[in-house]
């Protein structure tokens, strides 16, 4: 009963000693308390690591081989003297975020291989890996396109016939104006992809793939499983745009130095290797649709039938 009594209801001569003995407990308990709580952080995590450690390890590993990339990138592009005097700090940025979108361009064909394919990528949860992936594309987009247009391609406009003659060689006479950028190749190309990537992530957006946004006709075509399908058929042109933007570069001329095609060519070749084998198999085992019921707001339930069995 001393934790529901206060000093001053506790009888006798020895209130005080009661006092003291349950400020000393409160004192104890708060200890107590603190202690569980680290001990909690302390166990939280350690089953965290237990239950995830194979996602936490990829997600790792990967946030590392973009960090040493981009790194990388932005090193070569600061020592090479002439570019960075002209264009400074932004043309590395660019660069470096050119490195990370090479790799995960690469990358985010391999978690949706949907025969034995995909076990080159062992993932449970590969479509949310596919997702992350997703985002980080589009961040390296952003990183990339926004240091060309509001960094180095303006400091080239800007610079005197002296600080512009070691560029020369490389965006030949001085540009007067944006479209000397705009109607080349990397130009062309990049504004292509960032279009078609914009309608495929926007149309795969949770809102738009699940027809949550209630668009009216005819615009609800916009929406829905078949939009979002249909649209993610845009990257085949992306992909396309993005070898080309990768072979028209300005500042590399070898071709052993423009590796974005050798990103991109064994994830290509598995992924066009699983679609030959998905449309193989579709083809002598076909598999119709009997019934599709609803079973919450956003689950279905499918009846299959297989001729196979």
């Amino acid at each position: 009963m001393l934790f529901l009594q206060s000093p001053s209801q506790s009888g006798g001569g020895g209130g005080g000693d009661e006092s003291r003995n349950l400020s000393k407990m409160l004192s104890k308990q708060l200890k107590r308390t603190q202690h569980h709580i680290v001990k909690r952080w302390y166990n939280d995590s350690h089953y965290f690591l237990m239950d995830y450690w194979r996602r936490v390890w990829v997600m790792a590993l990967w946030i590392g081989i973009m960090a040493a990339l981009f790194t990388y990138k932005y090193i070569e592009y600061k020592n090479r003297e002439e570019i960075f005097r002209e264009m400074g700090h932004c043309v590395c940025m660019a660069k470096g975020a050119a490195e990370t979108l090479k790799l995960n361009m690469a990358l985010i064909l391999l978690p949706v291989n949907k025969t034995k394919l995909g076990m080159v990528v062992p993932f449970d949860d590969n479509l949310n890996f596919h997702k992350v992936i997703a985002v980080a594309i589009a961040i390296g987009v952003g990183i990339h396109g926004i240091a060309h247009l509001t960094c180095d391609f303006p400091q080239l406009l800007q610079a005197s016939e002296e600080e512009y003659e070691p560029m020369e060689q490389y965006f030949g006479v001085q540009p007067e104006n944006y479209w000397h950028f705009v109607k080349e190749w990397d130009g062309v190309t990049g504004i292509v992809m960032v279009v078609l990537m914009s309608i495929a992530f926007t149309l795969a957006s949770p809102l738009f793939r699940r027809n949550g946004a209630n668009l009216p006709k005819p615009f609800d075509k916009l929406a829905g499983f078949n939009a979002f399908w249909y649209s993610h058929h845009l990257f085949i042109i992306v992909y396309d745009c993005l070898i080309v933007h990768g072979i028209k570069l300005y500042f590399t001329h070898d071709w052993y130095k423009k590796t974005t095609w050798m990103y991109l060519a064994v994830p290509i070749t598995l992924y066009a290797g699983e679609r030959l084998i998905r449309a193989f198999r579709s083809s002598i085992k076909s598999v119709k649709i009997l019934k599709v019921g609803v079973i919450e707001e956003k689950v279905v339930a499918p009846i299959f039938f297989n001729s196979g069995y």
